[in-house]
């Protein structure tokens, strides 16, 4: 008997997470859902991805990671490059930031819920990196003022703040990025009974090639590891290597309490390699969570795939 087809997002917070509770890092089994990049709509013109707001009214996902802030350039002094696909398109009067009011009340509206919503930076493509410490240091001041507890005249989300930032680096050189996250870390104090969260999305294999000095020296809370696209993904059993990133938290990392996250494709589609079918799936968190302690979650690339992938329960 062949099963009702079911969204892969509702399957996966239905087997891995739970419903109707605020987000909580000591979990192991919290989902972050990547969004702002249309994925889906990419390869399936005419099905663009959802406004933010509604992937939290489906209560798909714990962790909401906007995709991305693409670019931005090391001498601080310009505007970053916030790059929404066709979610944001405007910009303030007289400059090339982005100017998204819906979203910011969509990151309201999904925090309310008790999501965290934060937001990456970088990317496959984009131009971005430091030449030195000075240099990030001033953009982490920047980024404080844009999208978290700062001020600035011009917030590409208004009065919206964020929960945190991501760092998805696939490309130039690690210079600074250590001395970015302190600085964030350093600003955070300014906001008592807060929390926000540092985090990263390095690729499966261990070290990773551009984020691995950020990743041994950074205070982090969470990494999201990308076990697709690569020979080490949830697609080849025999090279799944989470025990290594394990043996990387829990003797390596700054943060010897910080969660590793299981990042898989949200469908066949959104990923090279790494796509495995649900109930493969299933016995490979489980069996991963039973085992690692660092374990945090899963991850999902991204949250148009995962909601418009159909898949028997």
């Amino acid at each position: 008997m062949i099963g009702q087809l079911i969204r892969f997002a509702l399957l996966l917070h239905s087997v891995f997470s739970a419903y109707g509770r605020e987000f909580d890092i000591s979990c192991n089994s919290n989902l972050v859902m990547y969004w702002g990049q249309n994925s889906h709509g990419q390869t399936s013109p005419g099905e663009n991805q959802l406004p933010l707001d509604e992937y939290c009214d489906k209560d798909d996902g714990d962790v909401l990671v906007l995709s991305f802030l693409s670019e931005f350039n090391a001498d601080g002094l310009h505007s970053p490059t916030l790059n929404l696909a066709s979610a944001c398109v405007t910009t303030f009067n007289n400059s090339t930031l982005l100017h998204c009011p819906n979203i910011g009340k969509a990151i309201a509206k999904c925090q309310k819920k008790g999501k965290i919503v934060i937001l990456s930076l970088g990317g496959a493509s984009g131009g971005y990196g430091f030449s030195d410490d000075v240099q990030a240091e001033r953009y982490a001041d920047k980024i404080w003022d844009l999208f978290l507890g700062g001020n600035s005249q011009q917030r590409p989300f208004d009065e919206a703040v964020l929960d945190g930032i991501d760092l998805d680096i696939e490309g130039g050189s690690s210079v600074g990025y250590v001395r970015f996250v302190q600085r964030l870390r350093e600003r955070f104090i300014e906001s008592p009974g807060r929390r926000f969260y540092t985090t990263a999305a390095p690729q499966c294999p261990y070290p990773d090639f551009y984020s691995g000095p950020i990743l041994d020296n950074a205070y982090l809370d969470m990494v999201f590891v990308q076990f697709y696209n690569n020979y080490c993904g949830v697609d080849k059993p025999s090279w799944f290597n989470f025990e290594q990133w394990h043996e990387w938290a829990t003797t390596v990392s700054a943060n010897k309490d910080v969660r590793v996250y299981l990042g898989v494709p949200g469908s066949p589609s959104a990923a090279s390699t790494g796509y495995t079918q649900i109930g493969d799936l299933e016995d490979l968190v489980n069996a991963t969570r039973k085992r690692f302690n660092s374990f945090g979650g899963m991850m999902v690339w991204d949250a148009s795939q995962a909601d418009t992938n159909r898949v028997s329960d």
